[in-house]
């Protein structure tokens, strides 16, 4: 028997989770409504645009996320590298210590990319510059800063892809370590 939600919100971390687990086209609205509990009607309700509704929610939640925890600390703070170190343990708890895929990350691979374009260039836009800014204010020169930004990023969504692929949760945790090094000493 389909659960009552109360509210739309309630249902989007798990929808996060089947679009992780199943990409974009794998989610179907019937996996969606067995990980849900909810029947096709009540989703439709939460989500008149169907399934492409879901997933814009679902990337708004995460942006809203990393604007909060991870974004507007690295512009903001004045302690950039504290800033930095602070982003890295975010992000290890967000991802679970690597056992999360990043979902943006997913989009951006799969044949849902072009639907959702613009938000995957702005997430990964808007990270590079937050970071890029804490660089610099950390006593990084701008084109050290941003080069550094960039491979950051690519090793953290690389640390992701790696630690799955082998099955073995102590990866994603051991990059981060090794970029704190790098990127703000001990």
């Amino acid at each position: 028997m389909p659960k009552t939600v109360a509210e739309r919100a309630d249902i989007l971390p798990v929808l996060g989770e089947v679009f992780r687990e199943h990409g974009f086209e794998g989610a179907s609205l019937s996996l969606i409504g067995a990980r849900t509990g909810l029947g096709k009607g009540s989703l439709y309700h939460f989500f008149p645009g169907g399934k492409e509704d879901m997933a814009v929610a679902v990337l708004t939640e995460i942006e809203a996320w990393f604007a909060t925890r991870i974004f507007k600390p690295l512009r903001e703070d004045a302690n950039a590298a504290r800033a930095i170190a602070d982003m890295l343990r975010a992000v290890e708890e967000y991802f679970k210590s690597g056992q999360r895929v990043c979902l943006v990350g997913a989009l951006a691979l799969n044949d849902s990319r072009d639907q959702f374009a613009p938000r995957i260039r702005g997430y990964f836009a808007a990270w590079t510059e937050a970071l890029e800014s804490a660089l610099i204010r950390a006593g990084h020169g701008p084109k050290k800063a941003r080069g550094r930004a960039e491979e950051t990023l690519a090793t953290i969504q690389g640390a992701l892809v790696l630690g799955r692929a082998l099955h073995d949760p102590a990866v994603f945790p051991r990059i981060l370590a090794r970029l704190k090094k790098r990127l703000v000493g001990d």
